[in-house]
């Protein structure tokens, strides 16, 4: 299967049209309609079912294009480590990761990183664990990191370990020396939370539902920078992984309390890469790098 037919194949199931691929590809509708036929007739089936609401993979389609992003992006994998012979590589690592892992972890990681790899560019996406993970598997990024509660198609973990969700407070707060905390305990304070679409706010939904618990927060808002002046400012509580204070909590400006809540335990911290794809070695150097320091850190968070 020819690399341009490929090519011509995934703009098409990503645009979900022939004319949708022809304006990103600039390339006429009728060229791309002779790929997609003869990749058909080689497949032995329809790769599209033509639909009301554009071009529809078929189950053939959607097997194929998993290894069409592969090819694409080895290929382009090893076109740049050859321009890297000549000093003309990109040397870019493309990828995502939700907001707790972002504001902190990644920028020092990125800065560690530079030191034995001084000519790298970082381009990073900040979004929601599903978007994470479907530009992991897409092929957009090279890798992901989000929290995550269940398996995600598409995707091999590279690492994974337990983030349980935290209660934070300020340093001064009269839960602060707790050595664990119950959801009848948060529900004496005010309540600072993210979005309905971040995995912190989803377990403590489940867990005040099965324990038949209801909490109001006082302040919700997307981005978890506004919580963090709330907290230190007042006697609030913000929910969290380790991993998104642990900058504060050396500084002692926050505490972290385990919440001795089944549901806010079960969330893991992962690290997604395409299924089946070869990564290039600085993302693979970059991998190693993001495992240990993220151990370093957990392993000083505290127990339930």
């Amino acid at each position: 299967m020819h690399g341009i037919a490929l090519r011509y194949f995934v703009e098409v199931a990503q645009a979900g049209s022939l004319s949708g691929a022809s304006e990103r590809l600039h390339v006429a509708v009728s060229a791309i309609s002779r790929q997609i036929s003869k990749l058909e007739e080689e497949a032995g089936a329809p790769l599209f079912e033509r639909a009301a609401r554009g071009m529809v993979l078929s189950e053939a389609g959607q097997l194929l294009l998993a290894h069409a992003r592969r090819t694409l992006l080895e290929s382009e994998s090893v076109l740049q480590e050859i321009a890297g012979l000549k000093g003309m590589a990109r040397n870019e690592i493309r990828m995502a990761a939700v907001e707790g892992v972002a504001r902190v972890f990644l920028p020092s990681s990125m800065v560690r990183f530079r030191r034995d790899w001084p000519g790298v560019r970082f381009d990073l996406y900040v979004g929601p664990s599903h978007d994470v993970a479907r530009r992991v598997a897409e092929g957009s990024v090279e890798l992901g990191m989000t929290f995550n509660v269940e398996r995600v198609s598409g995707v091999s973990v590279r690492y994974s370990r337990r983030a349980p969700v935290h209660a934070v407070m300020a340093a001064g707060h009269p839960l602060a020396g707790r050595r664990s905390v119950s959801l009848q305990d948060l529900g004496q304070y005010p309540l600072a939370l993210t979005g309905l679409g971040t995995s912190s706010r989803h377990l403590f939904e489940m867990g005040c539902l099965l324990e038949s618990v209801q909490l109001e927060p006082t302040l919700t808002c997307n981005d978890s920078s506004p919580l963090h002046g709330f907290v230190l400012e007042s006697d609030a509580i913000m929910l969290s992984g380790y991993i998104s204070v642990a900058w504060s909590l050396k500084r002692e400006e926050l505490v972290a309390v385990p919440i001795s809540n089944a549901e806010l335990q079960s969330r893991t911290l992962q690290i997604y890469v395409m299924e089946g794809r070869v990564l290039p070695p600085k993302a693979e150097a970059f991998i190693a790098l993001l495992s240990r320091e993220l151990d370093l850190v957990l392993d000083q968070g505290p127990g339930v």
